[in-house]
């Protein structure tokens, strides 16, 4: 059984017009394990991605009190490669594009790093293969620069690919839905869903599931990937949790009774980002 605990993080962000520390996150309590699926749903600029960048290790936001662990292991004690050996995976809202690295030789690299050994060859260049053809990716793209040209549909799917072969521990999903067409988007929810639902050998013998973190501020993912858990993130912390009805709730209604102005949960500092 693996385990993400989050306990009371606050993180802020440089100010780069005057240099000032903005607080962005306020406290946030969140624990994911194996085999669960959480989706954190919330409005933009209420921190979301912020949440995804700090547990990442992203340099640009400072985790200012509280704590991250995996399986008890001090997370933020961890560089962003160590982070990623541990286990955690980030797909990212803004996939970037490195030029003159190919997605095959890219795929192969963070494998080999993730896994501590290069796989061989001839079990991985099938093993990649089988992976493509279930998110509809051209066999093509494999000898092409990492996302280099890539549409935003083909970026996530690359995404998800990567999720697919490297079988992390957690998954951190930022904003994956969006972009995405709705033949896309039905594409990445399954290959999320295989993820997901799929136990593989972790080298002890012992079949184990990864666990799901979805951020989103829309519902429609959720027609096919279906978390047994829903969090609202607002002002830069959870406020309300519970299970699939909170989202049905969302989709009917928005996030108005979740406001500073409905006077229910008490006014934090504002908060940027996604």
């Amino acid at each position: 059984m693996t385990t993400l605990e989050i306990k009371d993080l606050h993180v802020s962000v440089e100010n780069a017009s005057d240099g000032d520390e903005i607080g962005i996150l306020n406290g946030v309590n969140l624990t994911v394990r194996s085999g669960e699926t959480h989706a954190v749903m919330g409005p933009n600029g209420s921190g979301k991605s912020t949440l995804s960048y700090a547990i990442a290790g992203h340099p640009k936001y400072r985790v200012t009190s509280g704590s991250i662990t995996l399986d008890g292991q001090n997370v933020l004690d961890m560089s962003v490669d160590e982070r990623a050996r541990a286990g955690l995976f980030l797909a990212m809202q803004y996939p970037i594009e490195v030029p003159g690295v190919s997605m095959s030789n890219f795929l192969r690299s963070a494998a080999t790093a993730v896994r501590g050994e290069a796989p061989k060859l001839r079990h991985w260049v099938k093993e990649v293969k089988a992976a493509m053809e279930e998110l509809d990716i051209d066999q093509a793209f494999g000898e092409r620069s990492v996302n280099e040209g890539f549409s935003g549909g083909e970026k996530k799917r690359h995404e998800i690919l990567q999720l697919g072969l490297l079988k992390p521990k957690i998954a951190i999903l930022d904003e994956t839905d969006s972009g995405l067409d709705v033949d896309a988007l039905r594409v990445v929810s399954e290959g999320v869903n295989r993820y997901a639902e799929a136990g593989w050998d972790d080298g002890t013998g012992q079949p184990v599931r990864g666990g799901v973190l979805l951020i989103t501020h829309y519902t429609r993912i959720l027609r096919y990937i279906h978390p047994q858990f829903v969090h609202v993130f607002v002002g830069g912390r959870i406020i309300e949790s519970g299970g699939p009805e909170l989202a049905d709730e969302l989709e009917a209604n928005g996030y108005e009774r979740f406001s500073p102005a409905s006077g229910r949960y008490p006014q934090h500092s504002a908060a940027s980002g996604a």
